[in-house]
């Protein structure tokens, strides 16, 4: 299958579930990193999952009811002058030929078509609250058409978040999807494996973090979000990003590094003793945690609820902190009153895809999102005590020989028709393989 098929097969689904209304995507505006110099452009997902159109300033239409145009893209005109300084544009004939659009315009005659694509609808699709102004835009359309309901009877009477149809469909991976994955997987995989080798006492965090990136770009990736190499104590620091200490003896490594492949993510964490071998508190706790991380992958297959791994991981972490006597009571009081959180404050995972923490319900109400084939979800279970932590009213006061540990093991699970694939395996994470 073409990737040109793909995005029409998405299409034509996303069609199916509107009927008779109207989705409109709006690209991702640029992001101003000083005051003319702009980062390296990211387009938004959905509009991206629709289209695989990558430049600023578009809109996607999907009209289902149109006659004639059913996949409309409003563009960036051809700009002979401007493209010279920030780069080649489709351009509407490109869009149109190369994108698969039934029709293109420029982006400029937006207000003067959108209209023709809404006053055949019953209902708008659209996200609001991510652009103000084409939030405007979008309700001054609406709000013209209602005007004239009552004497026509007919047109789009409610808007509706465009996420609550595309999500679940964002959320069941492809074969070509997994595909782009698995390439992520693999190379954050290398990376990480690099970083194990490379890393010494003496060595400042920036620099495992550049030799990582530098693997990333290698192979045509680039980071999936701000690298995490946390030494020492920072390893208790949930999303640190200065990476600017210089490591030291019997410290623990703490790398959360993922790369972006043609917009698929990675997301791996690995904890291993800088010196080669686990202080025997080190060690204890990283076995605790990669025990709660195995139980909790072996409950990743279809039908069990979400939340049915994290759940077990928080029940291994608890029995194994009352046993180090770091908690202690009953073990269900633990669990429901959540006196753990000090030492474990997040979920054992998240989806995975075009976004790191990527779209998808995760409980219906009091109904539970169960896991399908093709979903791809983190397992990231830690423990995290803090050089500085407080003793917790009714749990023991944690001994310094604790303080500075903190530890997250994450790999990225795929379910499938038989029960999971660890896409990420490929890093190790046994203690004799890491001691090796």
């Amino acid at each position: 299958m073409t990737i040109s098929t793909e995005y029409k097969q998405r299409r034509k689904q996303l069609m199916t579930k509107i009927g008779n209304g109207t989705a409109i995507f709006r690209s991702a505006p640029m992001a101003v990193m000083h005051n003319d110099v702009e980062y390296a452009y990211r387009q938004d997902s959905d509009f991206f999952y629709l289209t695989g159109f990558n430049e600023p300033e578009a809109v996607a239409v999907i009209a289902p009811h149109h006659e004639k145009h059913k996949f409309v893209l409003f563009v960036q005109p051809k700009d002979q002058a401007k493209e010279t300084w920030t780069g080649y544009r489709a351009g509407v004939e490109i869009a149109k030929e190369k994108y698969g659009a039934d029709a293109a315009f420029s982006i400029n005659e937006l207000n003067k078509k959108l209209p023709e694509y809404l006053k055949g609808a019953d209902k708008i699709y659209y996200r609001l609250g991510r652009d103000r102004h084409f939030n405007e835009t979008i309700l001054r359309h609406w709000q013209n058409l209602m005007r004239v309901y009552p004497k026509t009877g007919t047109g789009p009477i409610a808007i509706q978040d465009a996420g609550t149809v595309l999500h679940p469909m964002r959320l069941l991976k492809s074969t070509a999807e997994l595909e782009q994955m698995r390439k992520a997987a693999d190379i954050a995989v290398d990376a990480h494996n690099h970083a194990m080798k490379f890393a010494q006492v003496g060595q400042f965090e920036y620099q495992i973090q550049a030799e990582m990136e530098y693997i990333f770009s290698r192979h045509g990736a680039t980071p999936a979000y701000p690298s995490i190499v946390a030494s020492g104590a920072n390893s208790c620091i949930l999303h640190y990003i200065e990476n600017n200490r210089q490591m030291q003896e019997n410290d623990l490594l703490l790398i959360d590094a993922g790369c972006a492949y043609n917009y698929y993510n990675s997301d791996i964490t690995r904890t291993f003793p800088i010196s080669g071998k686990f202080t025997p508190e080190q060690k204890v706790i990283y076995e605790l945690v990669l025990r709660a991380q195995q139980a909790a992958i072996s409950e990743v297959k279809p039908g069990n609820p979400y939340k049915q791994f994290h759940e077990t991981a928080v029940r291994v972490l608890v029995e194994g902190l009352i046993d180090l006597k770091l908690l202690k009571g009953n073990i269900d009081e633990i669990i429901e009153k959540e006196k753990y959180k000090h030492l474990y404050m997040h979920r054992t995972g998240h989806w995975l895809g075009l976004d790191v923490h990527d779209v998808g319900v995760y409980q219906w109400g009091e109904n539970p999102q169960n896991l399908q084939p093709g979903q791809v979800l983190t397992v990231e279970p830690g423990i995290y005590i803090g050089p500085n932590i407080k003793s917790v009213e009714g749990q023991p006061e944690v001994y310094d020989r604790w303080r500075g540990i903190g530890v997250r093991i994450e790999d990225d699970v795929l379910v499938t028709a038989e029960g999971n694939e660890v896409l990420t395996a490929g890093v190790p994470k046994l203690v004799e393989e890491l001691e090796n």
